[in-house]
């Protein structure tokens, strides 16, 4: 979406009053190790595709690249609640990065060895590092709920900094590790899906397509993204644009 563009629904949440005129500025950012990106009140900064940025978390700062272009949000919560952009990425702040996937690898093998050796049921898929070091996030997937209190406190011993546990789902998993769909390109959830949205059997009997799940799954194991790609144009109005795959 352009700059000064409306982009339609107000936002709100719990904490913040509804109906504000004024618009804020908002970027949509991506972060190395995950598949979803995330947006930032970037109010004070004129931001372009792939700028890197320091924005805030709850817990330190976190590095990113800008992945979506500046929008304009109504409403007090893209005001109130939503987090900021701090900075441009310094020097210093590349170089804390760099540091810090080297970090996370170490901080990776060592979670993978100690979740085999209390034979825990879940998949490590990636690690996160706040830029200042003082908090590790570990995300996982499992078929159900996990108990990871001694693991974490294997983990707080071993590198002294504040862990997290987070579960996500299989399509997540797909989007942090990457690779090459039936298509030959790399998966949609890699590159540029921003959300997942909903996909059923339906859309492929609307569309006359094997209804085997070898060919209309993807390295998820879950219903391919790109089947709601040809659902949406057909329901789109004739006067729309032509949906791009």
């Amino acid at each position: 979406m352009m700059e000064g563009q409306d982009s339609g629904p107000e936002m709100s949440c719990g904490g913040c009053s509804v109906g504000s005129s004024r618009q804020v500025a908002v970027v949509g950012v991506k972060f190395h190790n995950l598949a979803k990106l995330e947006h930032f009140n970037s109010e004070g900064f004129e931001l372009e595709l792939g700028d890197q940025v320091v924005v805030e978390s709850e817990d330190g700062e976190r590095f990113g690249v800008v992945s979506e272009a500046t929008s304009r949000i109504r409403g007090g919560c893209g005001v109130g609640c939503m987090k900021r952009v701090r900075r441009r990425a310094t020097p210093l702040d590349s170089e804390s990065f760099q540091r810090n996937g080297v970090k996370e690898k170490e901080a990776l093998a060592y979670c993978k060895e100690r979740v085999q050796q209390r034979g825990l049921p879940m998949r490590l898929v990636t690690a996160d590092q706040a830029l200042d070091g003082r908090k590790v996030t570990f995300y996982f997937t499992s078929e159900g709920r996990v108990d990871f209190r001694e693991l974490v406190r294997d983990l707080a011993q071993r590198f002294h900094t504040r862990i997290e546990m987070r579960q996500i789902g299989v399509r997540d998993e797909s989007g942090v590790k990457g690779g090459y769909g039936p298509c030959g390109r790399n998966l949609c959830c890699s590159s540029f899906l921003k959300e997942f949205a909903p996909v059923s059997i339906r859309m492929a009997k609307e569309q006359n397509l094997s209804l085997n799940p070898s060919k209309i799954s993807g390295m998820c194991g879950r219903l391919m993204c790109c089947l709601r790609y040809e659902h949406s144009g057909k329901e789109a109005p004739a006067t729309s644009e032509p949906v791009s795959a």
